[in-house]
């Protein structure tokens, strides 16, 4: 495999978010890549976990917290125990010097914390605050557990997707959480220019899991309104164009094949050697591809799985038919366009020595996001950020006996500490 490379890894730069301080008291996978999208951007994330740390610290593979790694780059830790009052007072005295304050508990939490949003817009009235939930902060569902599993079946994602004569399929990662967390960091931008460029008040963002994900799975709505009919589970296959499919080779790979438009469904039937096929009744429109669809996909799926994934990507590409690979992660790795992009990069970390992960998007040409620092150690900004409330050693070190804050004093933890930048 090519070896990999480090990608916008600049520990000293400043971003176009400099200057902003984001205040992350979220939990899971949502509020994570949200603050990770801003923090490579410039924002000043803090991260504030409980004293067992964050959840993403406890996914773990071969004892590396790789989803921590990756989505908490750019970030500082800030370890409290917030059942304490002492702990609320302290993000108290933060929040004015913060612009973004992100939360995810279950709604009401907040208030009963002391930390209600008129609480904290008394403290910074151009404050925005965002919150993360799985059905928003009011309505029959807001008391529910949100987790995105259950939002990718309520949402209709999992009614959609898999095969027919099978049970809904829920997607193999986080869907919701990541949707939201991309719509979240739009919300947040856009809640951000009300205060600083048209000197609006801060606002208070209700960002459930379920709204996001609902959004981007078409006019499901208008459709059923239109035709009384629910969209079936079609597979690979679409059901608005035909052929569409996943097309098994016979190195046992697959590719991902489309002919979605009129002259590419005719060049498609012409260079596999059926050109007589372009005028036959069944596939002479889309209309007709779509209603045989299994005898259009039997014929090219025969000359497909005659040849290997590689060959059926020449031919193709040759032929100037729309086609791509099916990849896993090694061929992603080894793939020399993700390799010349630096799709996957590699970056230092102290536990593997070099962490590939994926460099930052979108990417800028005036304003390049960049990584930083990578994820941090729990604890590790402790004793700086409480030091700019006026918390002393002593006074860290009584916080510290009352276990209102926490960190981790393993000999890693610690050589982090003492060599980040």
């Amino acid at each position: 495999m090519s070896q990999l490379h480090a990608r916008d890894y600049e520990p000293g730069r400043s971003g176009t978010l400099d200057g902003v301080r984001i205040l992350d008291l979220s939990r899971l996978f949502a509020g994570n890549v949200l603050t990770q999208i801003l923090g490579d951007f410039g924002a000043e994330v803090i991260k504030v976990e409980p004293p067992e740390g964050d959840t993403l610290r406890a996914w773990k593979t071969e004892g590396v917290e790789t989803h921590w790694k990756v989505y908490s780059r750019n970030k500082k830790s800030l370890c409290l125990s917030l059942r304490d009052p002492r702990a609320i007072d302290i993000i108290r005295k933060l929040v004015p010097s913060t612009r973004i304050f992100i939360e995810s508990f279950r709604p009401g939490v907040l208030e009963k914390m002391g930390l209600s949003p008129e609480t904290l817009l008394a403290l910074n009235p151009s404050l925005v605050i965002i919150r993360i939930s799985g059905w928003g902060q009011d309505g029959p569902y807001a008391q529910r557990p949100g987790f995105g599993t259950v939002i990718e079946g309520v949402s209709g994602f999992a009614a959609i997707n898999g095969f027919a004569d099978r049970e809904p399929v829920l997607p193999p990662m986080y869907l919701a959480d990541g949707v939201a967390g991309l719509y979240g960091a739009s919300a947040a931008m856009i809640a951000l220019r009300e205060v600083e460029m048209k000197g609006g008040r801060g606002q208070v963002v209700d960002l459930p899991l379920l709204d996001p994900l609902f959004a981007i799975l078409s006019p499901q709505a208008a459709n059923y309104r239109l035709t009384g009919k629910v969209k079936p589970r079609t597979g690979s296959r679409s059901t608005n164009s035909a052929p569409r499919n996943a097309y098994k080779c016979s190195d046992g790979h697959y590719v991902s094949l489309s002919g979605s438009i009129q002259k590419m469904a005719e060049r498609l039937l012409r260079a596999i050697g059926r050109p007589e096929l372009v005028d036959d009744p069944r596939f002479r429109t889309n209309a007709d591809r779509l209603l045989h669809a299994d005898e259009l996909d039997a014929i090219i799926g025969e000359f497909i799985g005659a040849r290997t994934q590689a060959e059926n990507v020449a031919f193709f590409e040759q032929a100037e038919v729309t086609i791509g690979p099916i990849y896993d992660i090694p061929q992603i790795m080894a793939d020399p366009h993700v390799i010349a992009r630096e799709l996957i990069a590699d970056y230092p970390d102290p536990d593997m020595g070099q962490l590939p992960m994926h460099h930052v998007v979108p990417r800028l040409s005036q304003t390049p996001g960049t990584i930083r620092t990578p994820a941090p150690a729990l604890g590790q900004h402790n004793r700086e950020l409480l030091s700019e409330i006026g918390i002393g050693d002593d006074g860290y070190a009584a916080l510290r006996e009352a276990n209102v804050v926490c960190e981790d004093t393993t000999e890693a933890a610690t050589a982090k500490r003492h060599s980040s930048p």
